[in-house]
């Protein structure tokens, strides 16, 4: 019998700033996620990474799940990925049940634009290379695996 793995909880904030001084505008995430879904969610063609590589290129070998869903909850997209029978898949299947805390970030290209404040605005020409890697340390505050939040990304579960 096989068993199927799934990681799912926030993968995607808009109109909060983020650890790394970004802030995506709700619309424009939302634009982008619309794109993404239909091109690559749909298409069974979503991956991501165990860790997060500097290029927006999805590197195959790499790969440790597939984002099957993205839902739009007030200004967060909640996910849900199935985690594969991959050497990175393991791995990150490995480390969730031992308890590790993970979390996810997004990955992608387009402009930013500067504000008084220091904040970096992700311009209208954003586009997704993933909606999320398996990270250590995600940028986005609701994008953590822990047991204080309900918005969290959820323990490993086998259906």
């Amino acid at each position: 019998m096989l068993f199927r793995s799934y990681i799912e909880g926030v993968f995607l904030q808009g109109d909060i700033c983020n650890r790394n001084g970004r802030m995506y505008p709700m619309e424009t995430l939302s634009k982008e996620v619309t794109r993404y879904t239909e091109s690559f969610i749909n298409k069974g063609r979503a991956l991501g990474e165990l860790g997060h590589p500097d290029g927006p290129t999805v590197n195959l070998d790499r790969v440790s799940h597939k984002i099957i869903s993205l839902t739009c909850e007030g200004t967060n997209f909640r996910g849900k990925a199935q985690l594969l029978n991959t050497p990175m898949g393991n791995i990150a299947q490995s480390l969730i049940g031992e308890g590790v805390c993970l979390g996810v970030s997004s990955r992608g290209v387009g402009s930013l634009k500067m504000t008084n404040e220091g904040h970096k605005i992700v311009g209208e020409d954003f586009m997704l290379a993933t909606a999320a890697d398996i990270v250590a340390d995600p940028s986005a505050p609701d994008a953590f695996r822990s047991e204080e939040h309900t918005s969290e990304l959820q323990s490993l579960r086998h259906l």
